[in-house]
């Protein structure tokens, strides 16, 4: 039996599942009712934007809430959303000209008062915020007037734009000093598109239309009147859901599913390369284990050598994906793919290092993954044919992330998609730089990415950003594979475009 009749066989079992789904979701989507209903597998703890690290949340964040700056993805050029204007008081200091007449979802009048409160409690110990990787940079925030306010930088950062138009959302202070984070992540407000209605946990989040968008927005004014997000862990129920009309849109659909939609009049599939990259980390520093082989640089250059990138890339992905070899996207600034050894698929290379190393017949291991379980188990097949036998803990983000912090997992499948920011400090800053996700914790590299990030001078940057993906693959502290095609699914009356920064943008769709 093939993946793609597997995959049908799979869809007549759910039938009684999409039966019982239908009573709930038929009634309230597609265009009759102006109700997008889209679907994905992960829930969100947390919606605050800077309480999660889940792609869900921040398809979410860009529906709820606007960003000082807007990088317009198409140009990549950077334009006024709740900034009207900024320039560079010193390398530290940046000031900002805030847009006056704007409105919170609960009418609140927007000014400086909200941007110092949300950067200052966003760096502050009591936010606990988990995404502190893209706010590291800010010192503290400044009230120069009603409609002005000045972001002081622990040092110069320059890339700092291209944060302020990503991850780095404006609350409504007022607001959230009332209800708390608790009670925001339930009843979340913002100035952006589309406001929240419900937030249901393990169902999904409920949003309609903001008729009061200030019209000067660069997104342009949203079309569609209701947003629904429902979470259906099993991408074979996701599918068929679709295809009976019960959900409107879904993505990360496999490409043999992706086929089989094609052929149905209902159905749109649109397909590309994002700058999501799936990569393997690795226990270079022994914490899962004392006597953990991952310690040894020649066991991980074994993995690399074990992994059929290519193979990964043209089989199971599919739809643009490429074989990476650094530990960034070849777009982003700073992203030198020359720079990393391109390790060859080579299983023979591969025994004789972990021979070299004390392990000629192999070794016993674990391998956690929350995702594209057939990409892991290919993993662990092409990590049996060299004689490392990995066992998969197969498990949701959150539980893994708490385990990888911990440092207990000796292998992990991971991905990461920079947040959408086409800087290389979205992806090495993260798991190199020092930060609760960095179990390298080589201080040479750190030292690298720390002048790269820093420095004004591009060409400085781009040197250390360099000397860093040159040391992370020498040393082999990771394994990166390929870079992701998103495959989407929807509805054929939706005009729906995706991107390579693999943010589903809602507030352009419309229904034809």
């Amino acid at each position: 039996m093939n993946a793609l009749q597997k995959s049908m066989l799979g869809w007549s079992r759910c039938a009684v599942l999409v039966a019982g789904a239908m009573t709930a979701f038929a009634a309230h989507a597609n265009k009759a009712n102006d109700t997008l209903v889209y679907a994905s597998d992960s829930e969100v703890e947390n919606i605050s934007q800077y309480h999660n690290n889940l792609r869900e949340g921040v398809i979410l964040a860009h529906l709820i809430w606007d960003t000082l700056v807007y990088r317009d993805p198409k140009t990549n050029e950077y334009k006024p959303q709740l900034a009207t204007a900024w320039k560079w008081e010193s390398p530290t200091a940046l000031v900002l000209d805030l847009r006056q007449g704007v409105q919170f979802q609960n009418g609140d009048k927007f000014t400086a008062d909200d941007v110092v409160f949300t950067f200052n409690y966003a760096v502050s110990p009591e936010s606990k915020a988990v995404t502190r990787q893209n706010t590291d940079w800010i010192k503290s925030v400044d009230k120069l007037g009603d409609y002005k306010v000045r972001i002081n930088l622990k040092g110069p950062f320059p890339a700092a734009l291209e944060y302020l138009a990503g991850p780095l959302p404006i609350y409504p202070a007022a607001y959230f000093k009332k209800v708390g984070l608790e009670g925001f992540s339930k009843a979340p407000i913002g100035t952006g598109p589309y406001k929240v209605t419900s937030v249901t946990p393990g169902q999904g989040v409920t949003l309609v239309k903001n008729t009061s968008y200030f019209k000067d927005s660069p997104q342009g004014q949203p079309s569609i009147g209701n947003i629904k997000f429902v979470v259906i862990p099993d991408p074979e129920t996701r599918a068929a859901q679709l295809m009976t009309g019960a959900i409107d849109w879904i993505w990360r659909v496999p490409p043999d599913q992706a086929d089989s939609l094609k052929t149905n009049p209902k159905l749109a599939v649109q397909s590309g390369e994002t700058m999501r990259v799936g990569f393997i980390t690795l226990d270079t520093t022994g914490t899962s284990a004392p006597n953990s082989p991952f310690k040894d640089v020649r066991v991980r250059q074994a993995v690399n050598h074990a992994i059929n990138r290519k193979g990964y890339a043209e089989n199971l992905m599919r739809g643009g994906s490429q074989p990476v070899y650094t530990a960034c996207f070849r777009t982003q600034f700073g992203c030198d793919s020359n720079a990393a050894i391109k390790f060859d698929y080579n299983p023979t290379k591969a025994k004789e290092l972990l021979a070299a190393a004390g392990y000629p017949n192999g070794f016993d291991t674990d391998i956690y993954a929350y995702r594209e379980r057939e990409v892991a188990e290919a993993i662990i097949g092409d990590l049996r044919k060299v004689g490392i036998r990995a066992r998969l803990h197969y498990m949701k983000f959150a539980a893994l992330q708490t385990e990888y912090r911990s440092g207990k997992t000796p292998m992990s499948f991971y991905s990461w998609g920079s947040f959408s920011m086409n800087d290389t400090s979205a992806f090495a800053g993260v798991y190199f730089k020092g930060g609760a996700d960095d179990i390298t914790k080589d201080p040479q590299l750190q030292q690298f990415l720390q002048t790269a990030d820093t420095s004004i001078d591009p060409a400085v940057r781009k040197a250390n950003y360099t000397k860093a993906q040159e040391l992370i693959s020498k040393q082999a502290y990771v394994a990166p594979m390929f870079s992701y095609s998103t495959f989407y699914a929807y509805n054929a009356q939706l005009n729906f475009q995706g991107y390579p920064d693999e943010l589903p943008r809602f507030y352009e769709a419309s229904w034809k």
